[in-house]
């Protein structure tokens, strides 16, 4: 194996892949030793709230969430996501935090305050959330990744899918760009596929409102996987497990509504790089898909 220095986060799971994808969770823990990666979770965490507490109160979203940045702070790490919509979330409450360090000290103070009175630790602002696809690029490095590939995926078209959270919920994004991104195309190319361009790479999955505004939220669903199959696509990979669940779990139904077929398989980002890294399927947890991913290792053979 290629020396390299182990690299070390504070993992944040997250509860959709302690849950309905634990196939994400299994996969994320089968890829980090291949790339000299050490997982310390952060088993006291909690949920990040997908965005909903601010709907209440930001100050709820803002003090469970500085309080799971502070778990990593105390360990001293970075603070790793897989999940866009955790890495959208807790990203944002530290991007605001750490403005409101100098500009409203207070708030910050209010919030230490909520915390010490828990016996948790203080929000600091000393380290960074950063989500597994930003430490693939800028931690490991694609170089790195490129090298330590062993079953190059050759002939393999895939289709990025991004998600709203991960591009749109930072101010900043450390490598990639909100509207015009190639990070995963990037790594795509790292493994030997063939990155697929179309145009619902970027736009929303239709999961947000899939609770109360189904038959929309799977015509969106729809809308995106019948963009990637017409671009050539043998499979979506993305860095969000909520965009899995409506992409691949609702597939079915999605194909009921729109009385087409249409068996796209969906990968989850560490699935992929599992794959090209030698890693056997169901280490990787790809028998627990809705939508049978046996074409795309059927390519892969």
């Amino acid at each position: 194996m290629l020396s390299m220095t182990t690299l070390r986060y504070a993992y944040y799971p997250g509860c959709v892949a302690q849950g309905a994808c634990r196939e994400l969770d299994l996969a994320t823990r089968a890829i980090a030793p291949r790339l000299d990666i050490e997982l310390i979770e952060l088993k006291q965490a909690a949920c990040c709230g997908s965005g909903t507490f601010k709907e209440n109160s930001w100050l709820l979203e803002d003090t469970v969430n500085a309080r799971n940045i502070a778990l990593a702070e105390a360990l001293e790490l970075p603070l790793l996501t897989h999940c866009s919509t955790c890495q959208g979330v807790i990203g944002h409450v530290d991007e605001r935090l750490k403005e409101f360090q100098r500009d409203r000290p207070d708030y910050v103070n209010s919030i230490n305050q909520l915390l010490e009175a828990e016996g948790c630790h203080p929000y600091r602002g000393t380290t960074e959330v950063k989500h597994l696809l930003w430490a693939i690029i800028g931690d490991v490095g694609l170089e790195q990744l490129r090298l330590r590939v062993t079953r190059p995926l050759t002939n393999l078209r895939c289709a990025a899918f991004y998600g709203c959270y991960l591009l749109r919920a930072q101010r900043t994004l450390p490598f990639d760009h909100p509207t015009h991104p190639s990070s995963l195309e990037n790594v795509f190319d790292a493994l030997g596929a063939t990155a697929v361009e179309y145009s619902g790479r970027t736009q929303c999955c239709g999961w947000p409102i899939s609770s109360y505004a189904t038959p929309a939220a799977f015509r969106m669903a729809a809308q995106r996987l019948q963009g990637a199959i017409a671009a050539g696509a043998d499979c979506i990979v993305t860095p969000c497990p909520l965009c899995h669940l409506n992409l691949d779990s609702r597939q079915p139904e999605i194909e009921h509504l729109i009385g087409e077929k249409l068996n796209l398989p969906i990968l989850h980002l560490p699935q992929l790089i599992g794959l090209a890294l030698g890693l056997a399927p169901h280490l990787l947890g790809l028998s627990k898909h809705v939508v049978s991913v046996e074409p795309v290792l059927a390519k892969l053979a």
